[in-house]
Parts: C-alpha cells; sequence; structure tokens
C-alpha cells in the first residue's frame, strides 16, 4: 500500500509507509547527559477564538504529552519557544502552564525548568521595567518549584543601549535568582527581534559579554543555553565556560555531534526536536550512558535530516512540524494550534515531515499516521 505525497513542484510521489515503529521503551533518566526537551502546546479546538485571542489550551492533552516525555527518562523545558511563547502563548498562559506542569512534574518526579522572560510587556519599556518584569517571572517560577531558564528578552533588546545594559540586568537577577539558573541564547534565526543581544550583532563581542555575566556570577549558572545554530561557535563557548558549568546545545542542527562531544567536553541538551524524537532520543542517550558514542551516533545521526527539515527557514514557524508530528503520532486528536498557527507551512512541508517521520519510526501506530496523512491531503484536495 503506498500514499500519493506532493513533492512541491506539482507532481507526486508514491511512498510506502512503513508498518512497525520504532521500538524504544520508558526508562529512567540518563546518568551521562541531562537531557530536556522542550514541549509543544496542545490548543483547545473546541474554543471559540481568533488568531489574536489569549491562547485556549487543552490542558489535559497539554500535560499528557509531558508525562510521555518523562516516562522516556527526559526533563521538560516548559513555557519556552516550542510552547509557541509569544508566538500564540501570552504571559498568562504561560504562568497557568508553569504552575500546572510543575505541579505534575512534582508527582510523577520529572525534571522540569520553566522559562523566564519579560513578555508581559506589550509595548516599549524601560531597563527598570524590563527588571521588574523579569524579577516577577522568576518569582513566579521559583515558587512553583522548578529551574528557572532565563530567557532573551524582546523587551531588553530593545531597551538596552550597549553591552553595560545587559551585565547590569543578568547581573541584578542572578544576584536575585535562590538556586542556579541556566542562561539562554536564542539567536534572531529563531526571533528577528533578537537581533544584536548581548549588546552587538558581531557575535564575537556578544559572547564575550554574555561570557562575562557567567563569569562575574558562575554560582548562580547551572548551564547555558546556545540557539544559534553554529557548531563551532557553541564549541568555543563551551570551552571557555568555568568550570561546573554546563552548555545545554539549542543546536537544532548539530545535536548529535555536540552532545557526543570530543576529547575537551561535550554537551548537554534542551532541544526542540527532542519533542517529536523524544522515545528515540531517549534510546540514544542511555546507548551513550555506556560509552557507545558511535552506537549513539547511528540512532541519532538519521534523524538530523528531519531537524533540518522542521526547522528550515522562517525557523520560527518549526513549531508548526512539531505539533503537526504530535498529532500523526496520536498523542493529541486534532492538528490545531493556539494562535492559528497550524498554517505557516505548506502541504509539501507536511508530506516531507510525514515521510521522513515515518522512515524513523517515531509514529507509534504508523497505520494511524497514515490515514491522518490521508485526511490532511484530502483537505487540500488530494484523494488516494
Amino acid at each position: 500500500m503506498t500514499i500519493q505525497l506532493p513533492t512541491g513542484n506539482g507532481e507526486f510521489k508514491a511512498y510506502e509507509p512503513r508498518t512497525e515503529p520504532f521500538a524504544a521503551t520508558p526508562g529512567t533518566p540518563f546518568a551521562s547527559r541531562t537531557v530536556f526537551s522542550a514541549a509543544h502546546v496542545v490548543a483547545d479546538p473546541f474554543a471559540d477564538v481568533s488568531p489574536d485571542s489569549p491562547a485556549a489550551v487543552d490542558w489535559d492533552a497539554t500535560l499528557a504529552f509531558r508525562r510521555h516525555l518523562w516516562s522516556h527518562g527526559l526533563g521538560v523545558a516548559e513555557a519556552m519557544d516550542t510552547a509557541q511563547r509569544g508566538m500564540g502563548l501570552d504571559w498568562a498562559g504561560a504562568a497557568e502552564l508553569i504552575r500546572r506542569s510543575a505541579a505534575e512534574a512534582k508527582s510523577v518526579g520529572g525534571l522540569i525548568a520553566c522559562g523566564v522572560g519579560t513578555d508581559q510587556l506589550t509595548g516599549p519599556a524601560t531597563l527598570a521595567e524590563v527588571r521588574a518584569a523579569y524579577e516577577e517571572q522568576l518569582a513566579l517560577v521559583e515558587e512553583s518549584g522548578a529551574q528557572a531558564i532565563l530567557m532573551a528578552s524582546r523587551a531588553l533588546a530593545a531597551a538596552a543601549k550597549g553591552p553595560e545594559d545587559y551585565l547590569e540586568v543578568y547581573g541584578h537577577l542572578l544576584r536575585q535568582a535562590s538556586e542556579p539558573v541556566i542562561l539562554h541564547w536564542l539567536g534572531p534565526i529563531f526571533d528577528p527581534a533578537l537581533e544584536g543581544y548581548w549588546g552587538s550583532s558581531d557575535l564575537d563581542a556578544a559572547t564575550d559579554t554574555f561570557l562575562e555575566v557567567i563569569a562575574a556570577h558562575p554560582d548562580k549558572v547551572d548551564g547555558i543555553k546556545v540557539s544559534l545554530l553554529e557548531a563551532q561557535r557553541e564549541i568555543d563557548i563551551r570551552r571557555r565556560l568555568p568550570q561546573g558549568v554546563r552548555c545545554y546545545t539549542g543546536d537544532d542542527f548539530n545535536y548529535p555531534e555536540l552532545i557526543a562531544g570530543d576529547d575537551q567536553g561535550f554537551s548537554h541538551a534542551l532541544l526542540g526536536i527532542f519533542d517529536p524524537l523524544g522515545p528515540l532520543a531517549a534510546e540514544a542517550v542511555r546507548v551513550l550512558d555506556t560509552g557507545d558514542a558511535k552506537g549513539f551516533r547511528e540512532l541519532l545521526d538519521p534523524t538530523v535530516e528531519l531537524s533540518r527539515h522542521l526547522f528550515q527557514a522562517p525557523t520560527r514557524f518549526y513549531k508548526t512540524g512539531v505539533v503537526f508530528l504530535a498529532w500523526l503520532a496520536g498523542h493529541q486528536s486534532h492538528f490545531t494550534m493556539v494562535g492559528g498557527l497550524q498554517s505557516a507551512r505548506s502541504l509539501p512541508h507536511f508530506a516531507r515531515a510525514y515521510e521522513l517521520a515515518d522512515g524513523l519510526g517515531l509514529f507509534p501506530d504508523p497505520k494511524l499516521a497514515e490515514e491522518r496523512m490521508k485526511n490532511l491531503l484530502s483537505l487540500y484536495g488530494v484523494n488516494q
């Protein structure tokens, strides 16, 4: 049995879906690496909302997906970019998501870290207002019992005049943090509003400022997450970190080599692509736990083509592919997203994502995935 998939040039190709999924079993957290999956949110498809409305979230399905990740030993990075933070999920929705997910993590013993930003600011803000917004969110995350991830701030990028403003704001926040945090450097490829973060569009200068923040407060920085999609830059930064400060790769293009590491170190992981790859990624890290770096790469390297496809420009719309695959995998009953973002990718893009994910065995029920893909094709006028 084959399915006809559009190729993007007006033609179709016959694809024969696989019949058996990748065999992965739940397990405990890992020994050699700390691994977080940034998780998506499930929209409520029955809410009468517009793309401009506050997010209507299906909380049961959203928390069920987090339990799925925890069951495989992965940590959950909550209320991050993958959860459509600032692209459909506002601060009120993110705050509720943090409260609910942190409580769920506590109930099942799951690892969780939550995003702290300034997205309650909806217009131009002063540096004092940026600090206050960060403080409000940091307090909520710490009160929830989760680890804090200090995310890059659009408001700070707009308000800061130079590196000294970043040093002041981040220094203030790190002094206030009750526990070590993760610092997140999200590049403009993910969010154009973050161009020139750390006070310069020159990445070498920006890196120096970033590292200066960490060097001044190494006891308050558990690690850094770098999402610049430049493997060598991440390696260079990793080698310059103070002793005990971890690097969590956020590079969805080069993650296998960065996690495997070299003779001078390795990266842990905090990745959006581990949302759809969860069980397979977990299996790969368990192999790495045994010291088998070759086996780890053999499992994870074939996933890079799918990741690069989902994260292709405009990269910020990768969330659409992530939710699409969650629907095909049966983790949710519909393909609807907060903010109407399900419309952000083309039918040929979905078709290729389906083909690549099915080839990896990511769908627990390949037949269900095939039926849902055919249903989507029929909505576009493509009958099988």
